[in-house]
């Protein structure tokens, strides 16, 4: 029998620049607002602006193969995962169960936080990089019609995404129906793709600290002042729709599992703590396996949960990635439809399945462009919010460690 392959094994040691990145935001900012005036520094601004569309093309040119091999891959993993037992299937029921209603919450709370608390007048399209042509707004018909492809190449090719992960889903489901040795084949071969094309993003986020600082230069240069408040009211939102899915997963803990709050509270702390220290759901789990122990989950149990749901489960990630591509599509004038928001969910949910353990600027790249690009936004501005992604990664890492906790409880409790 062919040895069962690490998930994570081919995946690259990538260390992204996230301190200089936010200082390249910082510093282009800054530089911007101050020659906002200055006319004779035209052709500076035009240098600039080259060098950030050069190095957001690049960000943008693997990100369609990317997600198709981390799709796969991820398929792969939790069908071979939910052979495992009813234990496994329960535990993989939760975390589908979990990752959709995140995204249905999202695509309910953040229109109306964006309607409540909306971008302010002087700041709509200031973080607008690269081309803004968002696609067209298709109907009830024309969103179901779409989503069987007659046409793979031409749908990759396009950028049509939601197609693409109808098409791929189906491939990986149709995979596991092969023999072991042509099975392993396929997954292994997936992951070294994955693997290679993380390498090469890897390289262009290594360079983010000054693409970075020549696109915010130029959106300095030309909105002043506006762009710094936008990013401040996009950090807010996105972490308040984090937030509610932490408390999600406390209520969870509290009513389904059965712990006292008080009890809840003292076992998580040390968790929580790790996980601002580390923003890294993986690195937290020593700490949830140990907060398991006080909160008296069978150690068989936790010891099962916990690693699946750190390989396979990133419990903020459909809610929170949704809400950033609602955020760039209001901020770029793309119409939010009920149609537009069935398929941000339905991407949102299924491209999670591919997320692996990496720093916060790639999964934030991998995760959220297919989402933007199947909702008809343009991927632009991501280039920018990737630079203060630091700031709501801890509530992302926050929330994944909590619900992780919550579920271990939650199938411990239901497998007495």
């Amino acid at each position: 029998m062919a040895e069962k392959s690490d998930p994570t094994a081919m995946m690259p040691d990538i260390r992204v620049p996230a301190g200089w990145t936010m200082a390249g935001l910082v510093g282009g900012l800054a530089l911007g607002l101050a020659v906002a005036d200055q006319t004779s520094l035209v052709p500076l601004l035009g240098v600039a602006e080259a060098v950030g569309s050069l190095w957001l093309r690049a960000l943008q040119m693997t990100i369609v193969p990317l997600v198709v091999a981390l799709l796969v891959t991820g398929v792969m993993q939790t069908v071979a995962a939910a052979r495992a037992g009813a234990l496994a299937r329960r535990t993989l029921g939760m975390f589908l169960a979990i990752l959709f209603l995140g995204a249905v919450m999202a695509a309910l709370v953040m229109p109306a936080l964006l309607a409540a608390f909306p971008i302010p007048e002087q700041a709509a399209g200031s973080l607008a990089t690269g081309p803004t042509d968002a696609g067209p707004v298709p109907g009830i018909a024309e969103f179901i019609a779409s989503l069987v492809p007659t046409n793979i190449v031409s749908a990759a090719a396009n950028d049509a995404m939601l197609p693409l992960i109808v098409f791929f889903s189906l491939f990986a489901l149709a995979a596991t129906r092969l023999p072991e040795r042509a099975r392993e084949l396929l997954s292994r071969l997936f992951e070294a793709l994955s693997g290679a094309l993380m390498v090469m993003i890897g390289w262009v986020l290594a360079a983010a600290p000054i693409g970075v600082f020549a696109l915010a230069l130029g959106i300095a240069a030309k909105s002043g002042t506006a762009a710094i408040g936008t990013l401040a009211h996009y950090i807010v939102l996105v972490t308040l729709v984090g937030t509610v899915v932490m408390l999600g997963g406390v209520l969870i803990a509290l009513f389904v599992a059965r712990i006292r709050p008080s009890a809840f509270g003292k076992a998580m702390m040390p968790v929580m703590a790790v996980a601002i220290s580390t923003q890294s759901s993986l690195a937290s789990l020593p700490a949830m396996l140990a907060a398991c122990r006080k909160l008296e989950v069978r150690e068989a149990n936790a010891d099962f949960v916990l690693p699946l749901a750190v390989a396979l489960f990133r419990a903020t990630g459909p809610a929170m990635n949704l809400a950033v591509a609602i955020y760039v599509a209001k901020l770029s004038g793309v119409a939010i439809t009920p149609a537009v928001l069935a398929a941000g969910v339905a991407v949102a949910t299924l491209t999670t399945l591919g997320a692996v353990s990496l720093p916060g600027a790639l999964s934030f790249v991998t995760s959220i462009a297919p989402i933007a690009l199947a909702m008809g936004a343009p991927v632009g501005p991501l280039a920018l919010l990737v630079a203060v992604e630091m700031l709501p990664d801890i509530m992302r890492t926050l929330g994944n460690v909590v619900m992780d906790v919550a579920v271990a409880a939650t199938v411990d409790r239901k497998s007495r």
